[in-house]
């Protein structure tokens, strides 16, 4: 199989990756929830090579995207649900219909109109949108309600810090930070009687209470988690490339380093950061 510019290859490439007899084993046994993680990495690896201005980077990137809608399609496919010309045929239908100013008459001539008009379309779609879920049997519906203005797309930490911010508008929310670190030891000592149990859902149900609380305390002392977050791993790298450079000046490697000394390059690292503090 040769490559090219046309997408029906790629769509080729991901039915023979997937094949049940002659395809890739890792690809075959792939599902939408093992896929999800990479579709994710891949949107937030596109939005970097943008940040850095490198076009070659973002040509291969944007490229990694759509290999993810390609594998989505094609398990939906396999599923008897949908396939990618359908995908298509949803976004060009959807861009065609929000914009009859420009592809069908409309009397939108002005910004103001055209976002009226957008606005129309927009809730006619969620009334259709709304019976689809209903014939599907989908009853849950976390667009509605008072917090269903909290995208579910959002990042994570962004998600949780979002939905403190608007339970707390009608007043569910900790008075002060310091019952919050209470709330955060339950939750370290939930989190230690899971891992005692060895409930690998459990553990994980339990680490997400964690790592909720974090973000509200976070929200409570005006510190973006998001940003601490950056923070940290920031701080993280610079130290682990300081072990690395160590090692390597000592003729060593990585891989063959003790954690002992590893260690002890770390907190040589953490001493020189304080020094550069303390100036």
């Amino acid at each position: 199989m040769e490559p090219s510019k046309d997408i029906s290859r790629l769509i080729e490439i991901m039915a023979a990756l997937r094949h049940p007899e002659t395809g890739c084993p890792w690809d075959i046994e792939q599902n939408f929830q093992t896929i999800k993680p990479y579709t994710i990495e891949e949107a937030y690896e596109v939005s970097d090579a943008i940040e850095r201005g490198d076009m070659d980077d973002l040509c291969d990137e944007l490229g990694d995207l759509l290999l993810q809608v390609v594998f989505h399609a094609r398990m939906a496919e396999e599923a008897g649900e949908f396939s990618f010309g359908d995908v298509v045929n949803a976004i060009t239908t959807k861009m065609i219909r929000r914009h009859p100013h420009v592809f069908a008459r409309s009397e939108a001539d002005t910004p103001d109109a055209v976002k009226r008009q957008w606005d129309e379309i927009k809730q006619a779609e969620k009334r259709e949108r709304a019976e689809r879920r209903a014939k599907r049997g989908i009853t849950e519906d976390f667009r509605s309600g008072f917090l269903g203005s909290v995208q579910r797309s959002f990042p994570a930490l962004t998600e949780a810090l979002k939905l403190q911010e608007r339970a707390a508008k009608v007043g569910f929310d900790w008075s002060a930070p310091e019952p919050i670190l209470d709330k955060i030891e339950e939750e370290i000592g939930e989190l230690r009687a899971a891992l005692r149990e060895g409930d690998h859902a459990k553990v994980s149900d339990e680490l997400g209470d964690l790592i909720f609380a974090v973000v509200n305390i976070g929200r409570h002392v005006k510190a973006d988690p998001e940003q601490a977050l950056r923070g940290t791993n920031t701080k993280f790298r610079r130290r682990f490339n300081h072990i690395e450079e160590v090692l390597e000046a000592e003729g060593e490697t990585l891989e063959d380093a003790t954690l002992e000394r590893m260690e002890e390059i770390w907190q040589a690292a953490k001493a020189i950061e304080r020094a550069l503090v303390a100036r």
